[in-house]
């Protein structure tokens, strides 16, 4: 279980948001929504680790996150809006690099992965030739070469043409079927079965 407990994050002097709580369980997405600049990017850091919030907690499995420390990195996977791809390694070196990184030693996964996100063509190719969708998928077939429990991804949707969009609902909805949880900011609709909607809103 991933908890958020009275959360209060400030931008400079200005606070985005306070008395933030919500508690997200095995097989639950919660969709963050709301307009530019309230802070659901820096909510998703926050989250992460990555952003100190200013007041709160964040707990994974009943303990803070700070406390945690790496153990609780370990068992997320975050997506941003940079695609985080090298654009000098084909797709199979990238995904085999995330692979790795992830502790993981099966690559069996990474081929498959490709076909179905529709990138097999380019398996042998730099990633700087594909274009800006082609790159998004790739980023986005990392979630499924690396099992992380947890998956907290900020608007994963953008520059993908409708089937992909399809394809990536797809891959959400099994996640959450095998018990993962999901985080996720999208301007657009998210169409799965279990869904938490929270807006964020400047205090």
């Amino acid at each position: 279980m991933l908890e958020a407990v009275d959360l209060e994050c400030v931008r400079g002097d200005r606070p985005l948001f306070s008395h933030l709580s919500f508690s997200l369980k095995p097989g639950e997405l919660l969709h963050v929504t709301g307009v530019n600049g309230s802070g659901k990017t820096t909510l998703l850091r926050t989250l992460c680790g990555l952003t100190r919030a200013h007041a709160g907690e964040i707990r994974w499995h009943g303990s803070a996150i700070n406390r945690l420390g790496d153990d609780y990195h370990a068992q997320l996977a975050y997506i941003g809006h940079a695609n985080g791809i090298q654009g000098d390694l084909t797709p199979v070196e990238n995904l085999g690099v995330a692979s790795c990184l992830s502790g993981s030693t099966d690559r069996s996964r990474i081929g498959t992965t490709l076909e179905r996100l529709g990138l097999a063509a380019y398996h042998h190719f730099p990633s700087k030739i594909l274009s800006q969708g082609q790159k998004r998928r790739l980023a986005l077939a990392r979630l499924v070469v690396e099992y992380k429990p947890l998956w907290i991804l900020d608007e994963p949707l953008s520059g993908l043409d409708v089937d992909s969009v399809s394809l990536m609902t797809s891959i959400l909805m099994e996640h959450l079927a095998r018990g993962g949880l999901i985080i996720i900011t999208s301007h657009q609709d998210i169409d799965v079965e279990t869904k938490t909607t929270l807006q964020i809103r400047i205090s």
